[in-house]
């Protein structure tokens, strides 16, 4: 049989190289639930087709010849021996539905970001970087495992126009126009909460002044911190820490 490199496009295969990255370093950061949580990205083209895990792969054996194709029905598009976790088809299609701008959706059930998906009033802006966070954060209450596709249109009017995600009660939710924007969008955003949980373990809070919130907010907001301080700084970065550690995640 064709190799998968060999049957798709460029511009496919150079996301599908991304994504695997992607799941690589989610293990790496420790991130990972055994086979469980997700992250997707649309193929490139009018089609809404994404990639997705193999339901039984840990993240540390992803490459990007394993990720699974299939359409906003579930169908797959190639054929593959692997499953798709039916949870992550529901959280996962229900944003590439509405979004074209999410290229790629991560989520993940981490300690930090449950424990905080599970406080009253979610993430604080005690920090500069729940600050950098806290603007385009939406949050979506807990309806049980996501099982359920008529979930999807309460899942979609909650994100709205953000770019990140609480799931009350069950954990963190972070989207991108490129797979490192949101690989970075949840690495600031677990780090916020591993902070709050440490903050709330300590004697006392020392609230910042009022209105630098909002202008941490904007601060980052500015295209130039996604496409040049990310994409061309960041994800290449840690694409090249992958390569010196395991670079199979590219097979």
């Amino acid at each position: 049989m064709t190799a998968v490199r060999d049957r798709v496009s460029l511009e496919e295969w150079k996301v599908r190289v991304d994504l695997a990255a992607a799941y690589r370093l989610v293990a790496h950061f420790g991130w990972d639930d055994l086979i469980f949580t997700h992250i997707s990205a649309r193929v490139p083209g009018p089609d809404h087709h994404f990639l997705i895990n193999p339901y039984g792969m840990l993240f540390d054996e992803i490459t990007a010849s394993s990720l699974v194709k299939i359409d906003l029905e579930g169908n797959k598009i190639e054929e593959s021996p692997w499953p798709v976790n039916p949870a992550g088809f529901t959280i996962h299609s229900a944003i590439h539905e509405v979004r074209e701008d999410a290229h790629c959706v991560l989520h993940l059930h981490t300690v930090d970001g449950t424990a905080v998906s599970c406080m009253e009033g979610g993430l604080l802006p005690l920090n500069q970087t729940a600050m950098a966070c806290c603007e385009q954060l939406a949050y979506h209450e807990y309806e049980g495992i996501a099982l359920d596709h008529d979930e999807r249109p309460r899942l979609q009017k909650d994100l709205g126009d953000k770019s990140a995600m609480l799931l009350w009660n069950h954990g963190t939710l972070t989207l991108g126009s490129t797979v490192g924007e949101a690989f970075a969008r949840m690495y600031f955003l677990e780090r916020a909460c591993s902070m709050q949980v440490r903050l709330m373990a300590g004697p006392g809070i020392h609230q910042p002044p009022e209105g630098v919130a909002a202008k941490v907010a904007a601060q980052v907001a500015v295209p130039e911190f996604g496409s040049i301080v990310i994409d061309q700084l960041a994800w290449p970065a840690l694409r090249r820490q992958l390569d010196r550690k395991d670079p199979s995640y590219g097979d």
